[in-house]
């Protein structure tokens, strides 16, 4: 029974059906005829499905050599198809409904009729898959990859049931309850990592990348395919199954990204390698870095960054063949932005923080003639127009160019106080004379003078420093321009303030020298500031302030240390005889003033003369002091003692206006006329004890109280009735 008979039939059976309905009537030879197509339609359904089950068994459950294309099944079957729905629709529900009256096995042959149809639209979606699978091959032997992509998505889809193939949910169940349902899943994966491992191989022999190290040095090489339409189908084909680009984007990064950022790389460009078949890029770095390089020696090694620039430009232009759009061509569906989700934040923070920033200009003339922030602004753009950065999100130039003057700034008082910490460490000893004209007399007349003395080298080229950062911005800043260095010269006097005492500690304390050169140093700079009180400088009274006390501290701090020497030698003073003063204490009094001529030698020509002065009154006031306390605590002087004790002071007293630049500066020493008074006394009779004191009014009663002068006179005079007259008038 072929398709015409049945539609013969089928119109019969409607004729008849339409004519029972009228009459009321049945027609028991018509539900025979429909019975009877609907068998027929059975046998040659099952016929052909016992077939179909052949071909699909040997393909894809028995695996045997099979004869038979899928095409000529699917014909067979979209007939079949066709005619079953065609039967089924041509009863109509009264007509169904009618015949489940007239016969319960007509209606049963009715639904069988409906599961056969099901059953050829389970078989038609298999042969469907046999189709797509020996198209794969045929597609295969063409090489046609993005052929072979496309069938591979269809197999896809109707293996895993896609919403665009609207399978019917029946078609669906069955199908995948079947056992060939599994066969069929291997075989769609078996050829999905063929198709990759052959794109791979294919992909690999039209991007080569080459990595060969030796002892001291790798060479990198890229050969990229100058047949860009294959390369571009073989990229789209990789990526759109799912390639993990991890193990190119690592090369990249590791092997050329870093490198040019980080190293001197020697960079050769050939655009007719292997018979001009390829674009070649070949790079040389050195791999081991030296290790007791010092910063300065390794930011000259550090590649300039308009050279890391033309080099990563080079690089991605040379690989742009390979940015095709993988989807709808936007801009983040380029193979560029893959590649660039995996090398484009460290890149991005190799180039801020170990390229740009220290390419950042150091000076205000470095500044001027600088185009860093426009270049890196011109290469951001380059990045986000080849894809390889989101400019909406990788925002870490655009930062870079916001935040440009504010790095300059902060480089530029990086470098200012860099060297400030070098001077600091120079020697202080190193000294240069400043002020040679400023005599006492002239600063009598001009207190704003600085007064003639010796300072260190250091603490000039400190000055200089300073001059250099007031006088950049003022010289070279364009109008309402921000001072880049506002504070810094606030810093650097702090700076001084805190570190040379640190750093110059033990000096200090053990050197007289170095203490005399850090007060004049400190005052040196108070008076810089002075100067420039008007420029723009942080707390300017506060800084003089403090660097005044720090100079006078350190000076006190040296002047009491002398002090101690003296007092030091002076504790051996003592009496042994009675009646004779001895060698010891002449000794004693020769070594103190050796002592400080010592550090006249050492503090005369570098401290300031009106420094030096009140510095040795101060030294010499305790020391001559000492030696009349001493004197006072004898309770008896002989003749002799006091001729020798006489002459002992006047030792004191021819040495120690030498000391001075003017002998006669030796007056403003606290204690001077009370040891001249003493060695007179040492001479004097009580007459000469009486009249000198006169009542009280005399010349000893501006240095000694009268019980002092009531007990040298009993320890120098005998035990008399004069004695006793002349005690009595020492009130």
């Amino acid at each position: 029974m072929n398709m015409m008979e049945s539609k013969v039939l089928l119109q019969a059976f409607q004729e008849q059906q339409q004519h029972d309905n009228k009459n009321g009537t049945s027609t028991g030879v018509s539900i025979d005829s429909v019975k009877s197509a609907i068998a027929k339609m059975v046998v040659r359904t099952e016929r052909f499905q016992g077939r179909v089950r052949k071909h699909i068994d040997d393909n894809n459950t028995e695996f045997m050599p099979n004869h038979t294309t899928p095409d000529m099944f699917l014909d067979k079957c979209s007939s079949l198809c066709d005619e079953i729905g065609e039967l089924h629709s041509s009863v109509s529900n009264d007509g169904l409904a009618a015949l489940n009256d007239a016969s319960g096995e007509l209606a049963n042959s009715s639904r069988d009729l409906r599961e056969l149809l099901l059953g050829l639209r389970v078989s038609e979606h298999i042969l469907k898959l046999d189709d797509l699978f020996q198209c794969v091959e045929e597609a295969k032997a063409t090489k046609d990859c993005l052929v072979v992509l496309d069938l591979m998505g269809k197999l896809r889809g109707l293996i895993y049931s896609d919403d665009s193939n609207h399978i019917p949910p029946d078609v669906e169940r069955i199908f995948q309850s079947l056992e060939c349902y599994e066969s069929i899943k291997v075989k769609y994966h078996v050829q999905a990592h063929l198709l990759q491992q052959q794109l791979q191989e294919r992909f690999d022999r039209l991007l080569q990348l080459q990595s060969k190290s030796f002892q001291t040095s790798k060479c990198v090489t890229l050969l990229v395919s100058k047949d860009e339409s294959q390369l571009q189908d073989i990229v789209t084909a990789l990526f759109q199954e799912r390639y993990n680009p991890a193990k190119l984007c690592a090369f990249l990064l590791q092997e050329c990204i870093e490198p040019l950022i980080l190293k001197p790389v020697s960079v050769a460009y050939n655009e007719e390698a292997k018979d001009g078949t390829y674009l070649e890029l070949q790079l040389s770095y050195a791999i081991k870095e030296p290790t007791e390089a010092t910063s300065a020696q390794q930011q000259l090694l550090r590649p300039h960054y308009t050279d890391v620039f033309q080099h990563l430009q080079l690089l991605w232009q040379m690989l742009s063949s390979l940015n095709c759009s993988l989807n709808n061509g936007s801009q983040h569906d380029h193979v560029f932005a893959l590649i660039g989700d995996h090398v484009k934040d460290r890149m991005l923070e190799l180039l801020v923080e170990q390229c740009l920033i220290p390419a950042v200009p150091e000076s205000m003339e470095e500044y001027q003639k600088s185009t860093l922030r426009n270049d890196v602004q011109q290469f951001e753009h380059f990045l986000a127009d080849m894809c390889v950065i989101n400019p909406d999100q990788d925002v870490a130039l655009t930062k870079f160019a916001r935040r440009f003057d504010t790095y300059y700034r902060n480089r530029l008082s990086a470098r200012v106080l860099a060297t400030a910490r070098e001077i600091i460490q120079r020697d202080l000893q190193d000294m240069t004379l400043v002020a040679p004209n400023n005599l006492p007399v002239n600063i009598a007349n001009d207190p704003f003078l600085f007064p003639r003395c010796m300072i260190s080298k250091s603490a000039q080229d400190y000055v200089k420093l300073m001059d250099r950062t007031l006088r950049q911005p003022a010289d070279n800043l364009v109008d309402d321009a921000p001072n880049p260095l506002s504070g810094v010269v606030g810093l650097l006097l702090e700076a001084y303030i805190d570190e040379v005492p640190k750093v110059h500690q033990k000096l200090l304390q053990s050197i007289p020298q170095q203490s005399a050169l850090f007060h004049n140093n400190c005052m040196y700079l108070s008076h810089w500031i002075a100067q420039h009180a008007s420029k723009d400088i942080d707390a300017v009274p506060s800084l003089v302030k403090m660097l005044q006390s720090t100079g006078s501290k350190y000076l006190r701090v040296q002047i009491n240390y002398q002090e101690s020497i003296l007092m030091d030698i002076m504790s051996g003073f003592e009496f042994d005889n009675p009646h004779t003063l001895g060698t010891a204490p002449l000794k004693l009094v020769r070594q103190c003033l050796r002592q400080l001529e010592l550090l006249k030698n050492v503090w005369q020509q570098v401290l300031p003369e009106k420094v030096y002065n009140s510095s040795f009154c101060e030294l010499l006031h305790p020391f001559a002091n000492e030696l009349v306390q001493r004197v006072f605590k004898l309770r008896d002087i002989s003749a002799t003692m006091a001729s020798e004790l006489s002459d002992l002071i006047d030792v004191v007293l021819e040495k120690a206006p030498l000391l001075f630049h003017d002998p006669n500066e030796v007056v403003q020493v606290r204690s001077w006329q009370k040891l001249q008074q003493l060695k007179l006394m040492m001479n004097a009779s009580l007459k000469e004890f009486t009249e000198l004191w006169c009542d009280g009014a005399g010349p000893l009663t501006a240095n000694y109280q009268a019980n002092e002068i009531k007990h040298l006179i009993r320890a120098l005079f005998q035990d008399t009735d004069r004695r006793a007259k002349a005690i009595t008038q020492i009130v």
